[in-house]
């Protein structure tokens, strides 16, 4: 399982990220040989689950982790035999969710749908909380590209033609995020890092908001989930510059990588996961992991996320853990060399 998982994730890691991984992984194989039955057969304590689930999601709706909630709803549904619903708690990016969760009973009812921000965010500003001693991993869903997209009103063809504007006119530019420590923030401010300009940040509620605004031409530039940006690229509202990522995607096969021209250090994988309580029974974890993971290899699911240009990410409780420790590892040095800070 790790070759594969490795394998399914690399297009969107830069070396840093997959020499973490792959020993966090490693890590957590040797773990779980240990423990056969923790995540092969499980049988859960007091029948789990015998009521609705929650999956909590961070962002607002069109999000690209409600839209991957939301495209694994109704597997998990049928698979669990209760109702699974998504709910969305915006706000602070993706802060209020979480702190929504961890006030919830920690019983596997009330999950966490949250994206990579889960490790930065703790890194720039003050959570309230850790994220790997606070939440426990059940597995991540998929990882997908983060899109560069401006307004055609802007003028700029290709990334060249930002970033000789940004330098041009240094501070006078902005670029959108859905809050300060999500994915879209992270990405932007390491293609910004590695480009060399100065532009002005403006955080919104969540990613509909900054693409309403990037539409506009209110805001120059965002690097978008490719989910919730595609459609308006592909109707002409929206000009695809890049992706964030270490190869191109098969959804936007002419759109070039931002290290492709010539950006360095400017990929960011961005990941959708499943979180619960820390203090959730381990059997319960598991229960969800293995329901999830089913859940991925439904053929209606892998079509559907494929459409969106996401990848199924699957992961044990255990090694998504130990992920999640070596991501915030990662994060910590690229914050730092970057001085990222919260506005």
């Amino acid at each position: 399982m790790l070759n594969s998982t490795l394998d399914k994730i690399s297009g969107g890691l830069s070396p840093f990220y997959l020499a973490i991984s792959a020993t966090a992984l490693t890590t957590a194989m040797a773990v779980t040989a240990f423990l056969p039955s923790a995540w092969a057969q499980t049988a859960p304590n007091a029948g789990f689950p015998n009521k609705p689930i929650r999956l909590v999601s961070g962002a607002s709706a069109g999000s690209a982790s409600d839209v991957v909630a939301r495209s694994i709803s109704n597997a998990l549904q049928n698979d669990l035999g209760v109702s699974v619903v998504v709910e969305n708690r915006t706000g602070a990016g993706g802060l209020v969710a979480a702190r929504h969760i961890l006030a919830s009973p920690a019983d596997g009812y009330s999950v966490f749908v949250y994206t990579s921000a889960h490790t930065l965010n703790p890194l720039i500003t003050q959570v309230g909380y850790d994220p790997a001693a606070d939440f426990s991993g059940v597995t991540p869903l998929a990882h997908l590209p983060n899109v560069l997209v401006a307004a055609p009103s802007k003028g700029f063809k290709t990334v060249q033609d930002l970033i000789q504007a940004g330098k041009a006119k240094p501070g006078q530019l902005n670029y959108a995020s859905a809050g300060i420590g999500t994915a879209t923030f992270m990405n932007a401010e390491k293609f910004n890092y590695g480009a060399g300009i100065k532009a002005v940040h403006v955080a919104f509620k969540g990613t509909p908001e900054a693409l309403t605004e990037t539409i506009s031409g209110r805001i120059d530039y965002f690097f978008a989930p490719i989910v919730s940006a595609l459609p308006m690229i592909r109707d002409g509202r929206l000009m695809a510059l890049a992706v964030g990522t270490t190869k191109r995607t098969p959804v936007l096969p002419d759109t070039p990588t931002t290290l492709e021209v010539g950006v360095p250090e400017s990929d960011y994988i961005f990941w959708t996961g499943m979180l619960v309580p820390s203090k959730t029974p381990r059997d319960v974890v598991q229960a969800l992991n293995q329901a999830a993971l089913r859940a991925l290899q439904n053929p209606e699911v892998k079509e559907r996320l494929a459409k969106l240009g996401a990848e199924p990410m699957p992961m044990s409780p255990t090694e998504f853990d130990n992920y999640i420790k070596g991501e915030l590892a990662a994060n910590a040095k690229i914050v730092k060399a970057a001085n990222i800070k919260a506005d």
